[in-house]
């Protein structure tokens, strides 16, 4: 192959990595939006959130799994319960429970138009986890809101949607705040 056969090769082989590059740069997120955001989760078994935390998620909900974000000391994870989203975020917390509370209450007050609504109370999980709870409200929107303090942790739980959708979704949910388990790291 002389000068000239060379360099059409070198072209060659040149357009066919830059085409394999567009192809991957377009090809690659069409694909990832192409995929759903929300992805079933077994009904009944643990799904660990982060830091030693795990719930069993309402029977039926969906992990939106561009949201979840499990971690070694924190975490966060998404579900969805038909209309009504149900997030679990735990972060490394060294205060007390009324603090976490009060953290949290500032979380759900910053975003606009929304307010907490009525007295926060204690509460306890079946599991044994102590902490806070009470509700919050937007316009078109109720939630509930717990926060429970162990190994260093804070575990916030934040449940919302329309009136409707919360009121039939709401015993499924509040039975699975019910199984949140904490296992320090290395225990079973």
């Amino acid at each position: 192959m002389g000068p000239t056969g060379g360099r059409v090769a070198n072209l060659l082989g040149s357009l066919a990595v830059l085409a394999a590059a567009g192809a991957i740069a377009v090809g690659l997120p069409a694909l990832d939006r192409a995929l759903p955001a929300a992805r079933p989760v077994p009904d009944g078994r643990p799904y660990e959130v982060g830091g030693g935390v795990s719930v069993i998620p309402p029977r039926g909900a969906l992990v939106d799994v561009t949201k979840t974000r499990p971690g070694r000391d924190r975490g966060t994870a998404l579900f969805l319960v038909g209309a009504v989203r149900f997030v679990i975020v735990v972060t490394p917390f060294p205060g007390t429970v009324a603090d976490a509370a009060a953290r949290l209450r500032a979380k759900i007050t910053s975003t606009r138009g929304y307010q907490v609504a009525g007295a926060e109370s204690a509460v306890v999980t079946r599991t044994g986890l102590a902490g806070r709870g009470g509700g919050y409200a937007a316009p078109g929107r109720t939630g509930r809101y717990s926060v429970f303090l162990v190994g260093g942790l804070a575990v916030e739980v934040t449940v919302s949607g329309g009136r409707a959708d919360l009121g039939g979704a709401l015993a499924g949910v509040a039975a699975s705040i019910d199984t949140l388990r904490y296992a320090a790291p290395g225990r079973p």
